[in-house]
């Protein structure tokens, strides 16, 4: 067991969260999560209902395998954030993160109660407007994470928010091996959230194309792309990603700074955006667009969750032993 405030809070034996990925999280992976000694946390998103999102979680409760969590995206392009928050109220899970908004709501109707909440922040300025608004910890999401990436590095991002924040930070990004549990811990995190190392597992639902797309891509080919959320979202750069390209067109950039239209447009770009990834994601066609991050380089295989946490404990193991051979000579 490696003791940090994330194993003793939590009562589990690795400080390891399977991250919540939209389309691809489910209750499969979350049981196998707990099985292998961390935990999971799944988008409410990732159920097309907010009463087939609260039964699956309830099911999930009742067999009490072990601590989950739930991911709510807290801003306007979520229309379900109301119904999903107060599902979540009778659901209680473990944790909640928080992303993509302001999770003052969220902190407010579980204040008091034994669901901990944990917010998604880029830099320190809106880490300490959160930990200010009552959070439970952080998730630093670093330049190297999947989805929605921060700018900044890991190397930086989380010695700076634990420096500044007296609340736990949990690095999100980048890490997809032992050697980079050890050097997250290391910088102060007290676990880390990995989220592309699972996608191309047997509990994941998505296409075995997806999942061999894992396999043999590596770090060197996610790029940045506008064009799913609006915001900046890491793909996996197929042939039909670089024949569309990356960057929304004048038009869409153009309406995107208007003031009245701004928000319209991003809930208008992130639907159809989703669609596509959920197209993609779940079936064979030329036009993929999937998501993941650059720890995909760490995928050789198509494995299980267990076989994932159990390997990254065994490099955690031999990394430790080296840095103690390294003090000791």
């Amino acid at each position: 067991m490696i003791n940090t405030w994330l194993t003793q809070s939590f009562k589990i034996k690795y400080p390891i969260i399977v991250a919540p990925m939209f389309l691809i999280s489910n209750k499969e992976m979350l049981i196998e999560a707990s099985r292998a000694g961390v935990m999971g946390c799944i988008p409410a998103l990732n159920y097309r209902s907010v009463d087939e999102f609260k039964a699956a979680m309830l099911d999930l409760k009742e067999k009490k395998l072990g601590p989950f969590g739930v991911n709510l995206i807290v801003n306007k392009s979520n229309i379900y954030f109301q119904g999903q928050l107060d599902a979540c109220r009778d659901i209680a899970p473990d944790f909640i993160i928080t992303s993509l908004g302001s999770p003052e709501s969220t902190i407010k109707a579980f204040k008091n109660t034994n669901t901990k909440i944990f917010c998604d922040v880029v830099d320190i300025d809106y880490a300490i407007k959160v930990e200010q608004l009552g959070a439970d910890a952080l998730i630093a999401v670093n330049s190297g994470a999947g989805g929605h990436a921060g700018n900044i590095p890991i190397t930086v991002l989380v010695p700076q928010l634990v420096k500044n924040c007296k609340i736990p930070v949990i690095s999100a990004g980048g890490v997809g091996n032992g050697e980079g549990l050890i050097s997250a811990l290391s910088l102060g995190a007290t676990g880390i959230s990995m989220g592309s190392p699972f996608i191309s597992i047997k509990e994941s639902p998505v296409s075995d194309e997806y999942k061999m797309a894992c396999v043999t891509y590596s770090a060197h080919d996610i790029v940045l792309s506008t064009k799913i959320s609006g915001s900046p979202c890491t793909v996996i750069n197929t042939p039909y990603v670089k024949k569309i390209g990356t960057r929304q067109n004048w038009l869409e950039r153009t309406l995107s700074k208007n003031k009245k239209l701004k928000k319209y447009i991003k809930m208008f770009t992130w639907y159809f955006g989703t669609k596509a990834i959920e197209k993609a994601a779940f079936s064979a066609t030329y036009k993929t667009v999937w998501c993941a991050g650059p720890s995909i380089e760490f995928t050789e295989n198509i494995s299980t969750t267990k076989q994932i946490v159990d390997r990254v404990i065994k490099e955690y193991d031999l990394a430790y032993e080296k840095v103690l051979g390294l003090r000791n000579q």
